[in-house]
């Protein structure tokens, strides 16, 4: 893989603002971000994306192409947590294994920024509906599990009795993150052109700044994971770099085999290759308890989202670059 590649994205300034945070956590710095912060800074990002992808949507309208990439994002979404399940298996027990393959079914809003903030900076269009995309991804995989713990799990008939489909469902689909992009995606698509241009100084001059910030964050929190990898072993810290590099790679062959444009294969993949650290966590707390979160949380943010943004990243496009040429 050419070099430039990897230095193009990691000397991106907010990438270095994510080992920037990792750094103040490793030095014993005293550096932290306010609490409330992040949520905003989470915020801005989401409405942001769902803006601007609403607003390509209305520019490119709803084709047979568009149809094409949103089924093949959900398909990836249903196939990866089906696979994963059967992997992790060979050494985790159900509970853990179904949690484990929810979490790298589903995919991380911020991976997909910092792939989109890349292909700005080579200059590789990409299809606004690939916000639509995202959206679509990251419940499919939180189903998915629960319909494994149905099937597969030992809890007794009247505990499985009393599980809250009602509950389950809400947070599947109307997670706040979720439910936000789709909002702003549709306002986006709404309002149009007219509607971005009177936003565009906010949620577009201000992105890149915030997403600074935001990394920053990241950092910290990572860091602060990394020593929980301990306990884990080869297997699963393994499991976390090479399967998002089998589902990128999976997800890259059916762009090619469906034709998709090169930025639109490459958020594929990316989204593909991710994992989710916060809607679905917060799923399996409420509908799998007994799986560890010191075990799906860990592998996705300390492990696989670091090598996403650092070097998944350029490997994907690499790939995808000799591919389409």
């Amino acid at each position: 893989m050419n070099i430039d590649l990897i230095m193009q994205n990691i000397l991106n300034p907010p990438i270095l603002f994510f080992f920037l945070g990792m750094l103040a956590i490793f030095f014993k710095s005293e550096l932290s971000i306010p609490q409330p912060l992040p949520k905003f800074f989470s915020l801005f990002l989401l409405i942001s994306i769902g803006l601007h992808g609403g607003y390509e949507l209305s520019k490119s309208g709803f084709d047979l192409y568009v149809f094409k990439a949103l089924l093949l994002a959900v398909f990836m979404a249903i196939l990866v947590p089906i696979y994963s399940f059967f992997i992790l298996k060979i050494k985790l027990d159900n509970y853990n294994a179904i949690a484990v393959a929810a979490t790298y079914g589903s995919i991380s809003a911020v991976t997909f920024i910092t792939g989109i903030t890349y292909l700005q900076t080579i200059g590789v269009e990409y299809g606004g509906y690939m916000i639509a995309a995202m959206t679509l991804m990251e419940s499919p995989a939180i189903v998915i599990g629960l319909v494994f713990v149905a099937l597969f799990t030992k809890k007794d008939s009247e505990e499985k009795k009393n599980t809250s489909w009602l509950e389950i469902f809400k947070e599947a689909f109307l997670n706040p993150s979720v439910f936000l992009l789709i909002g702003a995606l549709i306002i986006g698509i709404v309002t149009g052109e007219k509607g971005w241009n009177s936003m565009e100084p906010l949620f577009g001059a201000l992105f890149k700044g915030i997403l600074a910030f935001f990394l920053l964050d990241m950092g910290l929190v990572a860091a602060k994971r990394i020593y929980e990898l301990k306990k884990l072993g080869f297997f699963l810290i393994g499991f976390a770099i090479i399967m998002p590099i089998i589902n990128a790679s999976l997800a890259m062959s059916f762009a090619y085999f469906f034709d998709l444009s090169k930025g639109d294969a490459f958020l594929l993949s990316l989204l593909s290759g991710s994992a989710s650290y916060i809607a679905v966590p917060a799923a399996m707390r409420l509908s799998v308890p007994e799986a560890s979160p010191s075990i799906y949380l860990p592998l996705s943010l300390a492990v696989t989202f670091p090598f996403n943004i650092s070097l998944g990243i350029p490997l994907y496009y690499y790939f995808i670059n000799i591919l389409w040429g």
